[in-house]
């Protein structure tokens, strides 16, 4: 395959990037409530939060690459709030395909932070999105 071939081939998969952009002017993409517009994503306050201050971390390009830039601003934020004493911790997730919960179909990055009290029992984390399988020292049928 010559340069040209290549350069193409680049372009066309350049192209099939999904985008913030056109996930929004799609409506698949439904976030209004910007706390801030970063270079290659944005940070927004959760439409339907869990906790206080519930919020995602949006890519503007759907790329993994983007997608870790995402984890890695969510737990800087996170772990900015622990020192403060704002949050005393955090769980940051994603949900991908709907067996997974995902009704917004546009990878984003939840960062969810977390009080003393603010469940009955934490144990677990993030093993609770599976109905009773969150308290792993208990015997799980």
């Amino acid at each position: 395959m010559d340069c040209i071939s290549l350069g193409r081939m680049a372009m066309i998969e350049k192209q099939r990037v999904d985008t913030l952009e056109l996930a929004q002017k799609q409506g698949r993409a439904p976030w209004s409530d910007v706390v801030h517009d970063f270079k290659d994503m944005v940070w927004y306050n959760d439409g339907y939060p869990v906790t206080e201050g519930h919020s995602l971390i949006v890519p503007k390009e759907a790329t993994q690459e983007r997608l870790v830039r995402c984890f890695d601003l969510a737990i800087k934020i996170a772990n900015d709030n622990v020192a403060k004493g704002v949050i005393d911790g955090y769980n940051i997730g994603i949900n991908v395909g709907e067996s997974a919960g995902q009704t917004v179909m546009y990878p984003h990055v939840h960062l969810i932070p977390r009080k003393k009290g603010d469940t009955k029992n934490p144990k677990g984390g993030v093993r609770n999105v599976v109905a009773g399988k969150g308290d792993y020292t208990k015997k799980n049928v």
